[in-house]
Parts: structure tokens; C-alpha cells; sequence
């Protein structure tokens, strides 16, 4: 797989110079570009047309991997929901923003207002900025996004099973929540427009209404803001389960309910581009597609797929991390381009800020600029390493093709039977020893290379002393962390 990425990256950069393309010919507006920032939930990196999907069509999806480029190497900061949507806000590393997990119900914690996100970093250009989904950051009112700087706020304050149903949509009775504690007890699963509750998502059938309602509500955002700078940020709560879709899109996959989701997600970024080019703004937008991590795979049939990397979500082996990623910037980005250097979700915040020229936030951030690599600047690379925590736990680093595991224990999907149609199947547990993996030729990481490359495991040991104390391990306190927001003691 790794040789046919490179062999189609020759192959357009060859193209690209027999028909004279070049990122900085067309004519730059003076307005800044416009950000749209889709971002799904529980995403497999095979889940997608363009990263090899199955049973189902991503046409949209299609034409947009034709008309920008696909990161092969995008990683999300930690493979839980929480803390992946801090870290893209931001630009940090999930543990200097000390945003870890998935913040429930029964939190009292949430992103703190001195932590900037990609909101406040755009209004200090006057744009307009809207949030239309998930937002998993603390569902008090000082957490949510209108204290976060975004104007408008249409969604779920967190993951869609965050509430009082059973797998197979009946209601906890009131003898279940007192014997079932946990999940059991949580209210109805809120929807939730500016900082009040409007709505209440008590069925599948009302799961089933959030990719068009919330899709919808972006588009009407687009038409409002069509005369202004403007961000988009659209976190769907699918594909996370429970699955919902909507009528027009049940039963028309060859996957099932899964494919179904999927189809209707795919529909979701075609009305996006759509109300784009609606108003002639498609040309100077810059438009992300990519996941909070990988696929939930002990939901079998109702999951996606890693294929063909390791493991799934709640891992941050490549298939809990690495996720699949489009860009599309007209005039920037060459068509049709595939890229496998590496790149993050951190990375956004400063990319976006640059091409806003809005100034960076003034506390420490992880993220680098991906411009020069977008607009294929020769030898661009600006990541060249990764820190890959889960929890407080740093589990391995990554410098180029080389990704070192330190010892850890981790929940594995490996030799377990997976649930169906909504129910889960159990975990297995793993454990790993100090390991060295070559991504370049081996993305599965399956050889470990460990006794091979001395020279490479002590380089790598030692990013891994830099980002213990920078930002801590178990039991290690790091001096770049930084607390969250919380709520006052009752």
C-alpha cells in the first residue's frame, strides 16, 4: 500500500509540472478564505471512497479527494472523543489542555475559557463562526461554544449513547436505573441551540434526524454569512453509535445501517459544497474532512474499518489514531494530490490562522503550519514528529517512518468476537514491550525492528524524555500542562 501511495505521489508531481501547475498561480482574493472543518465521529480509516470503502458510495467525498488531496498520515492527539475535539480546537496536545476522555453527564470540567480555539483565533479577523454537532468540551454553560467563540451553536453537549436507552432502543425502567448505575441514570440526551436546551433526543428514531438538522442549520449559517469571512465547524455525533439515519437514506447501501450513515454523511458534505457554490465561494474556502479517531470495532457490523493498520478506537495503535483526511483549497492545494507526510489535527489552528493572518493564541501551542505542504513547497515537512498519549500515558513517538512503542497495557480487539446490530462484543486486553515499527514499509506494525536499529530506538527515547517533561506520563507531572476549566465546588 505504502509503495502505491508514493508511486501515485511521483506520478502527479509529474503531472503536475508537464501541464505547468502551479499553487501560487491563480489570483489570491483579497477577502481571507473562508474554513469549513468536517469532523465525524468514530470514522475507521477505511470508511470512505477514497481510503477504500465498501458496500456503499462516498461521492461527494470522491470528487472531493479529485479536487484537493488526501493525508494518508493524519493523526488525531488521543483516540477518545474529549480529549481529539480539544486538541483540534486548540492546537495542543490533549495533556496541556488537560481536556482527557469523554466528558459525561456527570462532569464538572470542560475547555478552559484561557484556552483559545480556532474560533476566537478567526474573530480577532471578524469572521463569523458557527458549531453544528458534538461538542464534548463540558456541557455547563461556561463550557459550551458560545463561550468559546463561536456565534452560533446548533447540537449535542456529548456523545450520542450518553443517555438513558439500551442497545437495542428500549428505555432503562426506573427498577434498571436503580440497579444499573452509569448510563442508566443519565437524563435524556440534549440538543441544545446557543447556550438552552431546545430539544430532547429520546429515540433512535430521533437520531435519526441529526445528520439533515444539523447539516441544514450549516447550510442556513453559509447563506447568512455568504458577505463575510466565515467558519464552519460541523462535528456530526455519527457515526458513533447508536447509528440513526434518516428515511430518505435507510435501506440504501449494501452495508446495512452502517453504509446507510454513511451515504447520508456523504450527502451532508455535498450540501455543504453546494451552498458554496452557490454563492461563489468555493474558491476561496478551505474545506477539512476528517474523524475524532478510529472505528469502534467491537460494534461489528455497526463499526467501521481500520483497514489495513492495527487495532481500532482506545488505542493509539495506527488504527485508533490515524484516521482518514481531505483537504480541498482552491488555487493552493494541487487536485488530485496524495500526500504521506505527517500531519494532525493540531495542526489546523495554526494552518487556518496563517491563512487568515490572524495571530496565534498567546499561551504555548503543539500544531504547526501545514501550508508549505499543502502548496507543495519543494521538501515541505513541517511535522516531523508525534507524540501519541492516551489518557496521562505517553504510549509511543513517531519521527518520519519511525514509530517507537513504549511498554503499556491497551484494550485490544484482537481474538475477540465483535457484537452486532447495535450490541457490543467484548475487548480483549494487550500488552506491548518496548517496540519499533517502520510505518514506511509496515503500517500494519506487525515486525517489530526493535534489535535492528539501536541508533533509532535511543534517538526516539530520548523525544520520548522531551515529552514526558513537557507534558508528563503516568505518574509524571509535566511543566507545560495547563488545567481545564471547572466548575465552582457546591
Amino acid at each position: 500500500m505504502t509503495v502505491k501511495r508514493r508511486d501515485f505521489m511521483r506520478q502527479s508531481a509529474l503531472a503536475a509540472a508537464t501541464l505547468g501547475y502551479a499553487p501560487n498561480v491563480f489570483a489570491r482574493q483579497q477577502r481571507p478564505p473562508n474554513v469549513v472543518v468536517i469532523f465525524i465521529d468514530d470514522l475507521g480509516y477505511a470508511d470512505i471512497g477514497p481510503f477504500g470503502a465498501r458496500g456503499y458510495i462516498t461521492p461527494h467525498l470522491d470528487q472531493m479527494a479529485a479536487d484537493g488531496m488526501q493525508l494518508t498520515d493524519f493523526y488525531c492527539s488521543q483516540a477518545v472523543c474529549s480529549a481529539s475535539r480539544a486538541s483540534l480546537l486548540t492546537g495542543c496536545y490533549a495533556n496541556r489542555v488537560s481536556i482527557l476522555g469523554a466528558l459525561g453527564p456527570n462532569a464538572r470540567h470542560g475547555l478552559n475559557t484561557q484556552e483559545m480555539t480556532i474560533a476566537e483565533v478567526l474573530k480577532q479577523r471578524d469572521y463569523a463562526c458557527g458549531i453544528y454537532g458534538k461538542w464534548h468540551l463540558g456541557h455547563h454553560r461556561p463550557f459550551l461554544p458560545l463561550q468559546h467563540g463561536f456565534d452560533d451553536y446548533l447540537g449535542t453537549p456529548y456523545s450520542n449513547d450518553m443517555w438513558p436507552v439500551q442497545f437495542d432502543g428500549r428505555p432503562w425502567d426506573a427498577i434498571e436505573a436503580e440497579n444499573r448505575p452509569g448510563k442508566a441514570s443519565y437524563p435524556p440526551l440534549p440538543l441544545i441551540d446557543g447556550n438552552e436546551q431546545v430539544d430532547e433526543i429520546r429515540t433512535i428514531h430521533d437520531q435519526g434526524t441529526l445528520t439533515t438538522r444539523l447539516t441544514e442549520r450549516a447550510v442556513r449559517f453559509i447563506d447568512g454569512n455568504r458577505n463575510t469571512p466565515f467558519f464552519v465547524y460541523l462535528p456530526h455525533p455519527m457515526v458513533h453509535i447508536p447509528l440513526g439515519v434518516s428515511a430518505k437514506f435507510h435501506g440504501r447501501s449494501e452495508q446495512g445501517l452502517f453504509g446507510d450513515v454513511m451515504m447520508e454523511l456523504d450527502w451532508s458534505t455535498g450540501e455543504i459544497f453546494r451552498a458554496l457554490r452557490r454563492h461563489g465561494l468555493e474558491e476561496n474556502t478551505f474545506v477539512v474532512f476528517t474523524s475524532d479517531n478510529g472505528p469502534w470495532l467491537n460494534f461489528g457490523n455497526h463499526a467501521g474499518s481500520a483497514f489495513p493498520l492495527r487495532e481500532g478506537k482506545g488505542t493509539m495503535w495506527e488504527g485508533g489514531c490515524r484516521v482518514p483526511c481531505l483537504m480541498q483549497w482552491p488555487g493552493h492545494i494541487e487536485p488530485g494530490r496524495v500526500t504521506d507526510r505527517m500531519a494532525a489535527t493540531i495542526d489546523l489552528l495554526p494552518t487556518i490562522a496563517g491563512m487568515a493572518g490572524a495571530p496565534l493564541p498567546p499561551l504555548p501551542i503543539d500544531g504547526v503550519d501545514l501550508r508549505p505542504l499543502l502548496e507543495a513547497e519543494p521538501g515541505a515537512e513541517p511535522r516531523s514528529e508525534f507524540w501519541f498519549y492516551y489518557g496521562r500515558q505517553l504510549q509511543a513517538v513517531r519521527e518520519g517512518p519511525w514509530k517507537l512503542h513504549f511498554p503499556h497495557q491497551y484494550r485490544s480487539y484482537e481474538g475477540v468476537r465483535p457484537g452486532r446490530d447495535g450490541w457490543p462484543g467484548p475487548y480483549a486486553r494487550g500488552r506491548t514491550s518496548l517496540e519499533l515499527y517502520n510505518l514506511a514499509d509496515d503500517d500494519r506494525e506487525f515486525f517489530n525492528v526493535f534489535d535492528e536499529h539501536p541508533e533509532v530506538v535511543e534517538r526516539l527515547q530520548h523525544i520520548g524524555e522531551r515529552a514526558r517533561a513537557e507534558l508528563g506520563d503516568s505518574g509524571l507531572e509535566g511543566a507545560g500542562v495547563r488545567p481545564p476549566g471547572r466548575l465552582p465546588e457546591i
